[in-house]
């Protein structure tokens, strides 16, 4: 579907002439005329997260191994640095590996990180964690990471990152993955940063990616 952003009227609008509201993140019909210029999905994130005044408020979680590959580690900074650019939170479990990798991402691109840790104490964060919150619950945390977020976006992982999976996929949260991540019916999978930026957002936005969604 075609995206059509009228700036003067504060309006994004999908082409059956439907108003995104970012609140319920539902569309509603408009019988007004719009005469903005069309965007991509990620141009229209931008928009509703940096200059709407009415952003998405629930996060975006990033799972993924404790031990990444260099590949890895870059691809999930990477992921970072362009979540926070286009004014999305980030949510991940706040320690090493791809958590780690991920909020040093958001903090270069100057982003929120929120990391739910399975620990007692907020001092176990990764350094790059902007909000560390300590449940004290262990590996059952991975459900509320899960509950908590939009989406999810996988980095490899083993079968810490297989159980956010399944949570997110049963709380019927769209799921990505790549590089060696667990697969998992329903979970869709990408090839780079910037396309799963680009899934994100049409998950966000409940838009379709032709061939993807």
């Amino acid at each position: 579907m075609a995206l059509r952003l009228d700036r003067d009227l504060q309006l994004l609008v999908n082409d059956e002439a439907k108003v995104f509201d970012s609140q319920s993140r539902n569309w509603s019909a408009h019988a007004g005329t719009v005469n903005g210029a069309i965007v991509s999905p990620r141009e229209a994130i931008r928009w509703v997260q940096r200059e709407s005044g009415q952003p998405i408020r629930p996060p975006v979680a990033v799972l993924g191994t404790r031990k990444p590959t260099p590949e890895q580690s870059a691809l999930a900074e990477d992921l970072g640095k362009l979540l926070a650019e286009v004014g999305l939170t980030v949510l991940c479990g706040g320690r090493a590996g791809i958590m780690e990798d991920v909020c040093r991402g958001v903090a270069a691109a100057g982003g929120l990180s929120i990391g739910l840790l399975p620990d007692t104490e907020a001092d176990m964060a990764n350094p790059y964690v902007t909000v560390p919150l300590a449940t004290g619950i262990g590996v059952a945390r991975n459900a509320l990471i899960a509950r908590a977020a939009c989406c999810a976006v996988a980095v490899g992982g083993g079968y810490g990152t297989l159980s956010e999976i399944a949570f997110a996929l049963q709380f019927e949260r769209p799921v990505f993955v790549l590089n060696n991540a667990p697969s998992v019916a329903g979970a869709v999978s990408y090839a780079s940063a910037e396309e799963a930026l680009d899934l994100v957002a049409c998950a966000l936005l409940r838009e379709p990616i032709s061939g993807h969604l």
